[in-house]
C-alpha cells in the first residue's frame, strides 16, 4: 500500500499536467469543501462561553430580527 507522501506526490504530478481550467476548479471546490467538513475544530473555553451566553440570551428572548438589525444598522451609518 502507497504511503501518504506517495500518494501526495503523485496527485500533484497528475494535477500538474491537467490543462483544463474548469476541471481544475471543480476539483479545488471539491478539496476544499472536503477538507472543511472532515476537520474537527477544537473551541476554546472562551468561545464555548460565549456560546453558552449566547444560548442564554436566546432563551431568555434577548434577540431581534435580522430585518430590525439591518433597520438598526442603517438608521445608525445615517447618523454618521
Amino acid at each position: 500500500m502507497a504511503t501518504v507522501d506517495k500518494i501526495r506526490t503523485g496527485l500533484i504530478d497528475k494535477i500538474l499536467s491537467i490543462k483544463n481550467k474548469a476541471f481544475l476548479e471543480a476539483l479545488d471546490k471539491l478539496i476544499s469543501s472536503s477538507k472543511s467538513e472532515s476537520e474537527i475544530v477544537e473551541l476554546t473555553n472562551e468561545q464555548k462561553a460565549m456560546l453558552e451566553m449566547s444560548e442564554n440570551d436566546i432563551k431568555m428572548g434577548k434577540f431581534i430580527s435580522q430585518d430590525a438589525m439591518n433597520k438598526r444598522n442603517l438608521e445608525w451609518l445615517n447618523a454618521i
